[in-house]
């Protein structure tokens, strides 16, 4: 018996995007309750910004501003805690290649890993670009500091991430969070009603 192939859902993200942060508070439960299988697409957010002409929205003082308040308005909405991390932009690299490696090399950890980062950089309000930060909040998490330095100067790692960033680009990604459902892309958490649908 032929079973028919199950409905994905994909999101490119970058932990150093609040918006991605608030779409990662909703999508395992859109994913869920469609049936879905939710893939989780690391990409590096300042590479895609260099390749497709575009900037954080904080880069517009006056489109900042209103949209500091807007993300306030929507973890309200979906009851979720939200402050601004007062170190941003931070440079993610170093964690989205840790999220790389776990998907590539101890999956089983993957999803912690991400809630980790997504808690202590949003939630927190932790510089995680300094890396004595970094490493005592995944040791605090239980992960093995050493290991995950290994893990993120691994060069097929280091490379996975490129190419992740490089499809994205080349499927018309342009900024985060950025969901796919089949060949259509969904850009923005304010969007995920639409995913939602999508995926009915």
């Amino acid at each position: 018996m032929v079973t028919p192939m199950s409905k994905t859902l994909e999101f490119f993200f970058d932990f150093g995007s609040p918006t991605s942060y608030l779409a990662y508070t909703q999508l395992p439960k859109i994913a869920a309750d469609a049936g879905a299988t939710l893939s989780w697409r690391p990409m590096l957010l300042g590479a895609v910004f260099k390749a497709t002409g575009n900037a954080s929205p904080v880069s517009v003082p006056a489109k900042g501003k209103w949209m500091l308040s807007d993300m306030k308005l929507w973890a309200r909405h979906y009851g979720v805690p939200l402050k601004f991390n007062p170190h941003f932009p931070i440079n993610t690299l170093t964690l989205m290649r840790g999220a790389v490696a776990y998907q590539m090399h101890q999956p089983q950890d993957f999803e912690r890993y991400v809630g980790v980062v997504y808690r202590a950089l949003w939630e927190s309000q932790l510089n995680l670009g300094d890396p004595a930060v970094l490493a005592s909040t995944l040791l605090d998490a239980g992960f093995d500091v050493e290991a995950f330095m290994a893990l993120v100067g691994d060069a097929e790692v280091k490379a996975k991430l490129v190419s992740s960033t490089e499809e994205a680009v080349s499927r018309g990604v342009f900024g985060a969070p950025t969901c796919f459902v089949g060949e259509q892309m969904f850009f923005g958490q304010d969007r995920l009603e639409f995913v939602r649908a999508a995926l009915a």
